[in-house]
């Protein structure tokens, strides 16, 4: 019998750099803007995207320049996962954390990056781009964050 587990059920600090980004779904939900209420500390969703988010595939436009172009991005890593409240219930990263088993649509477990899509986890097709948004105000949403 062949007791090795897939890469996406082993903990997180044992993952390697190419594990961790292909844990990633590509959601493109953390790359939403949130509002917060500066009194409560609650945040809120809005249907805004970064501007580099390619709402139709949920992947960075330049990835490996998202630092320099968009200077609040927050890069995911092992120490500031489980801080990060505000990341999808079904983001990988969380779920994998917590020592949850990834959901049947993502697509380690599918074969296939629609299913993120078909499952209505992902930005696709209810966002608009920072870019042309205006006021984020306007653009809160009645979704999980």
């Amino acid at each position: 019998m062949n007791d090795v587990k897939a890469f996406w059920e082993k903990p997180l600090r044992e993952l390697d750099r190419g594990e961790w980004e292909a844990l990633c779904d590509s959601c493109g939900r953390c790359c939403l803007h949130k509002l917060e209420d500066e009194e409560t500390g609650e945040l809120f969703p809005t249907n805004v995207a970064c501007k580099l988010l390619d709402r139709r595939s949920g992947g960075c436009t330049d990835y490996s320049n998202r630092r320099k172009v968009v200077a609040d991005c927050v890069v995911l890593d092992r120490k500031k996962v489980g801080g990060l409240d505000w990341l999808p219930d079904t983001c990988a990263y969380r779920l994998r954390e917590a020592g949850e088993p990834l959901p049947d649509w993502h697509y380690l477990i599918s074969g296939s990056r629609e299913t993120v899509h078909e499952a209505k986890q992902s930005t696709r097709g209810w966002t608009v781009s920072e870019t042309d948004a205006g006021e984020l105000e306007y653009h809160m949403v009645d979704r999980a964050l």
